[in-house]
């Protein structure tokens, strides 16, 4: 049951951190109105120059958080991996080690041990995809207040 409630909440925290991610996106483009048209950007050359010092940070904090949330994504695949094993042992302490059920409690950790993983990959995965396409954004933003 209880891994049950770890992949569910594991699967909540993914999406959220997604959503996160691309609202923070949304923020960053919408924020000054400058980005939106051109007049203003030609009216105020000035305002230009502190839209892309605030993508800057902006994108240095996209990065920050990506890292973060993956390290996140690690611990907690460690905590699963981690209590495998334990329910593992307990199992073969209370069997003696001897029998199917000890057998069984080792071949599902090694399971769990090695879905946490696949998880954990495709998860950290999907942060460096949502960060990448954040960053491809401020850059194309970037590049229209060049030129």
């Amino acid at each position: 049951m209880k891994l049950n409630v770890l992949t569910k909440s594991y699967h909540t925290a993914k999406r959220w951190i997604a959503s996160t991610v691309l609202c923070l996106a949304m923020v960053v483009l919408f924020w000054q109105g400058s980005v939106l048209t051109a007049e203003a950007a030609i009216a105020l050359p000035h305002s230009a120059v502190l839209a892309t010092s605030n993508l800057d940070k902006a994108q240095d904090k996209a990065q920050r958080d990506a890292a973060s949330t993956k390290d996140f994504v690690r611990d907690a695949a460690n905590k699963v991996e981690k209590t495998a094993r334990q329910n593992a042992d307990r199992v073969d302490q209370a069997t003696d080690g001897s029998n199917f059920l000890a057998r069984k409690a080792q071949r599902d950790a090694g399971r769990i041990e090695q879905r946490a993983e696949q998880d954990a990959a495709r998860t950290q995965d999907a942060i460096d995809d949502t960060k990448n396409v954040f960053e491809r954004a401020v850059d194309n933003v970037k590049e229209a207040f060049s030129d």
